[in-house]
Order: structure tokens, then C-alpha cells, then sequence
């Protein structure tokens, strides 16, 4: 068997229960933020780095509208008086018999913003919504 890249094209997210097939998952990352220090008596006349909090970007997910289809509003009315419905999210990236081989876990996450696809009358593209989603932390799970 050779060993070769994972193609990105392949994944599915799960949340909720569900499993949601998407057209585009981006930020899937993690920083470090820096800090910069340097003691008073330090004969050098620079500052020293070191590493500090965590910090992770918000997930924004894109698919297909479909007739219907009004989960990402749904979770979205769940803001309210500061007390979100917060779910783990799974995102899974699958090989070509569709198994798993890496997956990022997304926890306590919920939505920040929605957004419909915009309409043009004149355009021939397929309607896409977006959510953009904030979370505590990303971890890989497999």
C-alpha cells in the first residue's frame, strides 16, 4: 500500500445526533498566544517568549439549503438569556471506503452567526448557508 496524502474532500460532521454532510469545514485549528516577558535585572536587552493561554478559532460550516431544512435556526433560537444548547461536534475525515481516519472533536460549541445564501436572479449557482460556530476547545479523537 502506498503512502500518500488524505484527499480534504471526503468528510462528514456529526452533531446533535446527526450526521450532516457539508460542502466546507474551515478553522480547524489551535494557537498558542505568546507571551512576552522580561525581568528587570536581565542583562540582555530583549524580551524572553514563552507560551500561554490556548486559543481557538470558530468552525464555519457550509452546505446546500434544502426545502425545509432549518437546523442551523433552530439552534441558533437556543440563544437566549445567555444559556446556549452547546453540543460537541465531530468532524471526520473518511478514506475511500468511507471509514474514518482522522477526526477533530469540537466541544461545548454553539452558533454565532447564520447565514442564508445570497439570491441572484441572474446566477446559476446552488444556494449555500453557512454557520459559524464558537467552542471551548478542539481535540483530535482518532
Amino acid at each position: 500500500m502506498a503512502n500518500h496524502p488524505l484527499p480534504k474532500f471526503h468528510f462528514i460532521v456529526e452533531w446533535g445526533g446527526n450526521k450532516i454532510g457539508f460542502t466546507e469545514a474551515t478553522g480547524l485549528d489551535i494557537q498558542v498566544e505568546a507571551i512576552e516577558y522580561r525581568k528587570g535585572s536581565s542583562n540582555t536587552y530583549s524580551k524572553i517568549k514563552m507560551p500561554g493561554f490556548l486559543k481557538n478559532s470558530n468552525i464555519t460550516l457550509k452546505h446546500g439549503t434544502f426545502e425545509g431544512d432549518t437546523d442551523f435556526y433552530k439552534w441558533m433560537e437556543t440563544i437566549n438569556l445567555n444559556l446556549p444548547e452547546r453540543r460537541d461536534i465531530i468532524i471526520k475525515l473518511l478514506d475511500e471506503s468511507h471509514t474514518p481516519v482522522m477526526a477533530w472533536r469540537a466541544v461545548n460549541a454553539f452558533p454565532l452567526k447564520v447565514q442564508a445564501s445570497d439570491l441572484k436572479a441572474d446566477g446559476n449557482e446552488v444556494a449555500i448557508e453557512s454557520i459559524e460556530i464558537a467552542h471551548e476547545g478542539l481535540f483530535i479523537v482518532l
